[in-house]
């Protein structure tokens, strides 16, 4: 039955000839990963989820997904479930099935190289040592796609990365993340509006 409905909606969507958006937040799924730095991507596809209403109530290609018509579009948001090392696992087949083209898919990411509290948004590049990247890259066979990379910081000295990025933010670090997972909403729901070029002129 499951298979059914899924064959159904990918039909609706075909046959209704309409671009089709994918943004998607990267992190690692748990309740222990809720909160920390490495999550923020899923944050942010938490306030779209409210900001879009779109409910994540899908449950396959190794995640969860929603999606729904706003304007000419159709908008999916997704976080993948494999952990973030294996994020491509999710987002290739995901895109394969519903024919997601590579320009109209946006990933939400932490960096370590941003200072908490700031957004870059670029159309290409490299993975930078994030591991997600990295994955979604070798599985796409290409880094021209779009990003909205969320800073979090450099560690202390004498903090390992690995335990960085897997621990919370602090309280005085919370109210400026709070600040720009709303900031990174806000540009995704732009990108439903215009093109990504000037979204990142408003944004940057």
């Amino acid at each position: 039955m499951f298979f059914q409905r899924l064959f159904q909606r990918n039909r609706e969507l075909e046959s209704e000839n309409i671009p089709v958006k994918l943004i998607v937040g990267l992190g690692n799924p748990g309740k222990k990963y809720d909160g920390t730095r490495h999550n923020i991507g899923f944050e942010v596809i938490d306030r779209c989820q409210q900001q879009l209403n779109i409910n994540l109530d899908q449950s396959k290609f190794k995640g969860i997904y929603g999606f729904r018509k706003i304007g000419e579009e159709k908008i999916f948001l997704l976080k993948p479930l494999t952990y973030m090392n294996l994020s491509g696992e999710s987002i290739v087949p995901l895109m394969n099935y519903y024919k997601i083209k590579t320009e109209n898919l946006l990933v939400i990411y932490d960096d370590l190289d941003l200072e908490p509290g700031t957004l870059r948004l670029r159309q290409k590049g490299g993975h930078g040592g994030h591991n997600g990247m990295k994955s979604i890259i070798g599985q796409l066979g290409t880094d021209q796609f779009n990003r909205i990379r969320v800073g979090i910081g450099r560690p202390p000295k004498g903090v390992a990365v690995p335990t960085y990025v897997l621990g919370s933010f602090g309280k005085e670090e919370r109210q400026a993340v709070d600040h720009v997972v709303e900031k990174a909403a806000n540009a995704v729901e732009s990108w439903t509006k215009q093109s990504f070029i000037n979204v990142m002129n408003e944004y940057n």
